[in-house]
């Protein structure tokens, strides 16, 4: 496991440093003036932005920021920020200027997301049905019974059209020219599409001439395909005309904001645990007409809240008696119930061979080299090179419980060798990833900072539906390499050029 991780990062070339961050930030790919620290000159599909940047002074940026902030508070997008003693609500820094792709370059993402996701759905089928991927010594047992979000209530039960991922989240990041790798899967309740929509919205309204001048693939369309993905799938005893519903926890979760914008512009309800009932086996909907039959829910809540009858009884946030209808096959809920497991980092380290197993081709976008802190030989090497590695919790997201070795101080370093020691299941490192960096405003001007890339992948009983882009996180502080809102990270609108 250790060579190959080793030969990974060569082939690969990616970073392990043992660097400063600064370090990291020359050698990155600057996506506007290519080559390590904008050594190559400007790219193709920047040529356009880089001289409307330079055509401007910093006073218009300031103002337009000033703007997009302005426009941001009106229609009050918010994120919660959970601390350890309070919660705030805070926006999410948008950056003005935009990240480009080529249209080649989003084709090859885009096949390379259809393919995983084709398989993450396969996968969930597998280890909920036959199991054929343990019993052929792909991915091991005790990783997925033991698996806090392994769902024995799922075992042998099909789900309608046997789709458990219909809108998966894929982060994705670049370290060169044509080097793509997943870095995380979500697809439990990805979140962040909202921000996807609005920030083209804002850039439109900011920046007319720049869309003038460029062929932008649009991005507005994503709610309509959200809905026809989601009537694809309607359980066979469903209404002909589906009714959806998105079902939230309310408005003091962190993403309510989002919940609430997606069903406006889907054109469905917004509903809580409590303006639903069970009877029968089926979902029904109070109305002021009276009860309406609910077919298809795309639910923002994690599965031990969902229903207090089967998982937690103290659970006011769902429903009970849902998990019997959706047993009953009466409604389908998306995500499925017990899709969890496909986030977790460990299983994401299997994910070449399931992508093989389950397809029986080669992945088109590979997996950073990880080491799986549950086998010995891998964490003695995270043990011995602990200041050089990024760790992460298998169960971790937000960018909440990792360690980023290179920044770490001496006390947090020893922190996370303890932690490995006493429970090295619950980890798996990385090398350092130079992540390719893009022009961002800062206080001090124009400045590369670090980026990742979120497509939104949907998955429906028709097809696999992909917006051209999806949400860009961006970090904000120099020379960090954490993109997640939660720690102080931003947004950009990314653009795929239709030429």
């Amino acid at each position: 496991m250790v060579a190959s991780c080793l030969r990974l990062e060569r082939n690969l070339r990616l970073i392990s440093k043992k660097a400063t961050g600064e370090g990291l930030a020359e050698a990155a790919f600057d996506e506007m003036n290519g080559g390590p620290n904008g050594s190559a000159g400007v790219r193709s599909a920047y040529e356009g932005l880089h001289r409307w940047l330079g055509e401007q002074s910093p006073e218009f940026f300031n103002t337009r920021r000033s703007q997009a902030e302005l426009f941001f508070r009106r229609v009050g997008i918010t994120f919660a920020v959970y601390g350890d003693n309070e919660t705030s609500e805070r926006l999410i820094p948008f950056d003005i200027i935009p990240r480009v792709l080529t249209k080649p370059e989003w084709s090859f993402l885009e096949r390379g997301l259809k393919q995983r996701v084709t398989a993450l759905n396969a996968f969930l089928a597998d280890i909920y049905g036959p199991q054929e991927c343990i019993k052929a010594g792909i991915v091991p047992a005790d990783l997925i019974y033991r698996n806090p979000y392994y769902r024995l209530e799922m075992k042998d039960q099909r789900v309608p059209h046997d789709i458990y991922v219909h809108i998966a989240g894929i982060d994705v990041v670049r370290v060169g020219p044509e080097e793509f790798y997943v870095l995380e899967d979500n697809a439990r309740t990805p979140s962040g599409v909202s921000y996807m929509l609005e920030n083209r919205e804002v850039m439109m309204r900011l920046f007319p001439e720049l869309f003038a001048h460029h062929r932008v693939a649009p991005v507005e369309n994503y709610p309509d395909a959200l809905l026809a993905t989601l009537r694809s799938v309607v359980p066979a005893s469903g209404n002909r005309d589906p009714v959806v519903a998105l079902l939230t926890p309310g408005r003091y979760n962190s993403a309510f904001y989002e919940h609430s914008f997606l069903a406006d512009k889907l054109g469905v309800e917004l509903v809580e645990a409590s303006d639903l009932f069970v009877q029968d086996d089926i979902v029904y909907m109070r109305t002021t007409q009276g009860p309406t039959r609910v077919d298809v829910i795309y639910r923002r809540i994690d599965d031990e809240y969902l229903d207090p009858l089967v998982f937690r009884p103290d659970s006011v946030l769902g429903l009970p008696g849902i998990m019997g209808a959706y047993k009953a096959g009466n409604v389908t809920l998306a995500n499925a119930v017990g899709t969890g497991i496909s986030d977790d980092k460990a299983v994401y380290t299997y994910m070449p061979e399931i992508v093989r197993f389950f397809t029986g081709e080669d992945p088109i976008l590979q997996n950073v080299p990880t080491w799986r802190c549950r086998e010995p030989a891998a964490l003695s090497h995270v043990l011995a090179n602990l200041s050089e590695l990024v760790v992460k919790e298998v169960n971790g997201s937000g960018g909440y419980g990792m360690l980023v070795g290179p920044h770490a101080t001496r006390r947090e370093l020893d922190e996370f060798s303890r932690k490995l020691k006493h429970a090295p299941d619950n980890f798996i490192a990385q090398p350092t990833l130079a992540l390719s960096t893009c022009p961002t405003f800062v206080a001090s001007g124009v400045a590369p900072r670090h980026v990742d890339l979120r497509p939104f992948v949907l998955s429906g009983a028709d097809e696999i539906r992909i917006v051209p882009g999806g949400l860009t996180r961006v970090a904000l502080k120099e020379g960090s390499l954490v993109v997640n809102s939660s720690q102080g990270g931003g947004t950009k609108d990314t653009w795929v050029l239709d030429a």
